[in-house]
């Protein structure tokens, strides 16, 4: 299947270049772009695209503000944030807003690529080593727990609540079950149904959640 892409950024050099890339390969088609978040949600609504490539600073309607409006809607349009510094704190709001990861603008074409199809797959775009550190550095800027979560994770069983813990240090599935010497299968059951029951899209928020929910704590 071709992973449909919309590209959004005010700079015109941006949306061109990574235009180009994207095209280039055999699953990926760009069908679409935008200069600035206001139209990047009327472009989603339009098009339908299975990726959104969101820069974070523009006029009219910020990548925040335009993530979270995207997220929100019915579309289905997973978001991944184009960033210029890797601890940019706005990607942590961006992350908050339902973003499913970020990159970062002077990304690889390999990279580039390969961050459309793990978030067009569910993934969270955030490696292993990346999340330790970003999602600590970025939870620091929560100045108050997830509003519920606490009632929240009392409605995890005692293995779902450790499956989350090792999500949010950056674990794959494999790792986990590795871990917890399981089938990975069961890890992958155990996974959606702490989505589900949280009400997250997916592992990115899970983490997210973990830690703003101080069930992991920075550091």
């Amino acid at each position: 299947m071709t992973i449909r892409v919309l590209i959004v950024d005010d700079q015109m050099m941006v949306r061109e270049g990574f235009s180009v890339l994207l095209n280039a390969m055999p699953d990926i088609e760009v069908v679409g772009e935008a200069v600035n978040g206001r139209e990047a949600v009327a472009r989603v609504a339009e098009l339908a695209p299975d990726v959104v490539l969101m820069d974070i600073r523009m006029p009219e309607l910020n990548g925040i503000e335009a993530t979270r409006e995207i997220v929100a809607g019915s579309s289905g349009a997973r978001v991944l944030v184009l960033t210029t510094f890797d601890l940019d704190e706005y990607v942590y709001q961006a992350l908050r807003a339902g973003a499913s990861g970020f990159l970062l603008k002077d990304a690889s074409a390999r990279q580039l690529a390969e961050g459309v199809r793990v978030v067009a797959s569910g993934e969270a775009l955030l490696a292993p080593t990346v999340t330790r550190r970003l999602i600590t550095e970025f939870s620091k800027l929560a100045q108050t727990p997830r509003a519920g979560a606490v009632s929240q994770i009392g409605e995890l069983t005692e293995r779902e609540t450790e499956v989350l813990v090792l999500i949010a240090q950056g674990l794959s599935n494999a790792e986990i079950a590795a871990h917890l010497v399981v089938a990975e299968s069961t890890i992958k059951t155990h996974v959606s149904r702490v989505l589900v029951k949280l009400g997250l899209r997916d592992r990115t928020q899970a983490a997210v959640f973990a830690y703003e929910a101080r069930l992991v704590t920075p550091g």
